[in-house]
């Protein structure tokens, strides 16, 4: 789903959330951002219509009606009652495995659009309950690779990526037909036709570098009946041997205390002429240490293993890249 879409349905989501009234399609038009921009009626019509039929789809209940018996156009609203769930009983460790899950959903950029949607209804002079909580996260903190994935499984097309295997720096191109995105033990997975190796594979999101590029078009990949994604990709992971890796690094004086704490300080180095120790840390994944340690910047510098010093260099990389596009 694009990210222009997905805020069309947030919006129209809090707006008939967020009145007691119902309100007609050329009233949601004017006051829901996102519908605005419609080249002509039947455009927005046509749009609406699909919009309408994802949330049913996605399970919010979509009421019609009128509010009066001298209105002649039916409007739409969702029905808190039926909308919101009932009173939840958590035990503890439930608890708090809900909080460690909220802290993957975060919407900033929707936090704009969401509170004009609001304005806007008290402008057109409905009634709006200011105490509606925010119902709709739409968007997942992930890999890079996540959105342009999971866009090619909705559209059902095959897609080239370069990928890192397992404990090597070596990228290989790769080309999927990927039936599905699914998390397993914090990682994101892509599952799909290996059309390289003429097999089912599953591919770590954190390894794919560089664009995903669709190929072909779209309606060309389905999912094969009966497929069970998170099988394939427990066994997948189960059976990948994991032995710890010793990761050396070289850390300035002084800074990234973090990394510090977490290793045994090994000898002296000099980087660039900078003075620093060199700390060796035990890791089971090399790989999923290279988030925090890019974090660190040029205090810190892998030396080994090579796939650690990769995967760093690569998010250093990114960053740059995004910097220079910003200016």
């Amino acid at each position: 789903m694009s990210t222009a879409r997905a805020e069309r349905l947030v919006n129209l989501v809090l707006a008939l959330l967020s009145t007691r009234q119902y309100l007609t399609a050329e009233k949601i038009r004017g006051i829901v951002p996102g519908y605005g921009d419609a080249a002509s009626d039947e455009a927005y019509f046509r749009t609406f219509e699909r919009d309408k039929t994802e949330l049913r789809e996605l399970g919010i209940p979509l009421e019609t009606g009128r509010n009066s018996a001298f209105d002649a156009i039916e409007g739409y609203r969702i029905a808190r009652r039926d909308y919101e769930l009932g009173e939840i009983d958590l035990a503890p460790d439930e608890a708090a495995a809900v909080a460690l899950a909220s802290r993957l959903w975060d919407s900033p950029e929707l936090t704009g659009q969401a509170q004009g949607a609001l304005v806007k209804l008290r402008a057109a002079g409905l009634e709006v309950d200011d105490q509606a909580p925010t119902v709709v996260e739409p968007r997942v903190r992930a890999e890079p690779a996540f959105g342009p994935l999971l866009a090619a499984v909705q559209n059902g097309q095959a897609v080239r990526f370069e990928y890192r295997r397992s404990g090597s720096p070596e990228r290989i191109m790769r080309t999927l037909e990927p039936w599905g995105v699914v998390s397993w033990r914090a990682r994101w997975y892509v599952v799909g036709h290996d059309r390289d190796r003429g097999a089912t594979r599953c591919f770590r999101l954190s390894r794919v570098t560089g664009q995903v590029r669709p190929v072909g078009k779209p309606g060309e990949v389905r999912r094969p009946e009966g497929v069970n994604l998170l099988k394939l990709v427990t066994a997948t992971v189960d059976s990948e041997p994991a032995p710890v890796t010793t990761a050396r690094l070289w850390v300035a004086d002084g800074r990234a205390a973090g990394v510090r704490r977490r290793g045994t300080v090994v000898g002296r180095a000099t980087v660039d002429g900078e003075e620093g120790d060199l700390v060796e840390i035990g890791l089971l994944y090399p790989e999923s240490a290279a988030d925090w340690i890019s974090a660190q910047g040029p205090d810190v510098v892998v030396y080994e293993p090579d796939v650690l010093a990769k995967s760093v260099q690569d998010r250093l990389e990114a960053v740059v890249a995004r910097q220079g596009s910003a200016l």
